[in-house]
């Protein structure tokens, strides 16, 4: 079957690749459908589920929703509360009250941040989903370039690399050279070519990773290596883009540590084992 390219908007100048296969053949378009096959999503129709997940983030949570609001497509915002001590909670309360939040839960207990990303990822309804983080080290105006590969067609998950070149604060040498190792050893296990396993920015094809849940366990920092583990297990078709990054500084209040770490190379070991 032939699949169409979406039609170019009157008032947006066509891709390098849309504007190849426009000139292309009928017969030659159909050699390409063949052999690069793709499952375009509907652009009018898209919504985004932003899974959110919050921990003593008071003081960032409202700028980074209004962030998500900015960017040009429709999203169910869903944000997980995970039992913070610093007021967020209230925050978030008040946020879904005014509508700036679709869908709110707060953990009864501190959890992590996998079993916060597994609670909104069981909320979520849209044909993509993306890991936000509320500390302003991600920007959502990266979507665009990290969302297109998913709708249209050519991938089912998308990971935005913080190491393909795109703009970044300079900060810790060595936290570069651990995600790198901990990528080295993931890619080892999944044999991927993954440049940046450890990114937050991780978006997939929502029934995709709604029916990778169920297999989904761990509460921490391990969803990163599980994650991405499970979707090459899956034969999920992964692409990286570039990303910008302004990370924080532990003064600021970035919470990952080295016992993260030594805890992600044990995760990587175990899901390489994974039934």
């Amino acid at each position: 079957m032939t699949v169409a390219p979406p039609p170019a908007s009157p008032h947006t100048q066509p891709t390098e690749e849309e504007a190849l296969r426009m000139r292309l053949t009928p017969a030659t378009a159909q050699r390409v459908a063949l052999f690069r096959p793709r499952t375009p999503l509907d652009r009018a129709t898209l919504t985004l589920s932003v899974l959110i997940p919050v921990y003593n983030e008071r003081d960032t949570i409202g700028i980074i929703l209004d962030l998500v609001r900015a960017t040009p497509v429709t999203t169910e915002i869903i944000v997980v509360d995970d039992c913070s001590t610093d007021g967020t909670g209230e925050v978030l309360e008040s946020l879904l009250a005014a509508g700036r939040v679709h869908k709110l839960h707060r953990q009864p207990l501190n959890r992590g941040k996998g079993a916060a990303i597994r609670q909104a990822l069981s909320m979520s309804t849209g044909e993509i989903v993306v890991v936000q983080d509320a500390d302003l080290e991600y920007d959502p105006a990266d979507w665009p370039e990290l969302l297109e590969p998913i709708i249209d067609g050519r991938a089912d998950a998308c990971f935005g690399s913080r190491f393909l070149g795109g703009p970044h604060r300079v900060l810790y040498f060595w936290h570069s050279i651990g995600n790198r190792m901990l990528t080295m050893a993931s890619n080892i296990a999944t044999d991927l070519n993954l440049t940046d396993m450890e990114t937050c920015y991780k978006a997939m094809r929502g029934d995709l990773a709604r029916r990778l849940l169920p297999s989904l366990t761990s509460d921490r920092f391990g969803f990163e290596p599980e994650i991405t583990a499970r979707l090459a297990r899956a034969g999920a078709r992964i692409y990286e883009v570039p990303i910008s990054y302004a990370g924080r500084t532990y003064e600021e209040g970035k919470k990952i540590g080295w016992r993260d770490a030594v805890a992600a190379l044990w995760h990587i070991a175990r899901f390489r084992f994974m039934p």
